[in-house]
């Protein structure tokens, strides 16, 4: 057993009765290919809860810094973690996302950059539509719905692929297709 997988049985053990996760959407996850997982951003847990959920291993882009703690820069590798530098164009994790992607697996992206400090979901950064643009992955919206409650239910809801043909033809650029993509999260919460 790998560490990913380790790791992914032992978190689903804590966090999915401590939060009553629900998960819905499944049936709408590609079973193959590129996937480019966007989900809203709440709380510090929300990429072990959205890796958890996904019916696939899913690698994410970590602040740079996190890299830097002791034992955790150590592990974050094993956990399909890769280091990206926030606040500036980094090329590299640019470069790594997309062979994420070409490469057929999943990359799990939280297009606001940041979590949001009210709950609501923000306005997404330019990335997202970076990535789905310049590749062929199917991109999958996802809602995380709070709040981080012990005991109260949280909803992780996966919806259906965004049409990224119809915005390729419209050759939408890339903050225009993430706006696009924050809107399909949204509708995911109504």
């Amino acid at each position: 057993m790998n560490l990913y997988s380790f790791a992914k049985g032992l978190v689903k053990s804590i966090l999915s009765p401590l939060y009553r996760i629900e998960v819905s959407g499944l049936e709408h996850f590609p079973k193959e290919g590129g996937v480019l997982l966007c989900a809203n951003h709440i709380d510090n847990l929300d990429p072990p809860v959205v890796g958890i959920t996904a019916p696939r291993p899913v690698s994410f882009m970590a602040k740079d810094e996190l890299f830097k703690v002791p034992i955790l820069g150590k592990i974050l590798p094993g956990l399909h973690a890769f280091p990206v530098k926030r606040g500036m164009s980094d090329r590299e994790a640019l470069r790594k996302g997309l062979k994420v992607l070409n490469e057929g697996n999943v990359l799990g992206l939280f297009p606001e950059g940041t979590r949001s400090k009210t709950g609501q979901i923000g306005k997404g950064l330019a990335g997202a539509g970076f990535f789905a643009l310049r590749s062929e992955a199917k991109v999958v919206p996802c809602a995380i719905i709070g709040p981080y409650k012990p005991f109260k239910k949280l909803k992780v809801v996966y919806g259906p692929p965004v049409p990224m043909e119809e915005i390729k033809e419209q050759k939408l650029n890339a903050e225009k297709t993430t706006e696009i993509i924050m809107e399909h999260i949204v509708r995911l919460t109504k």
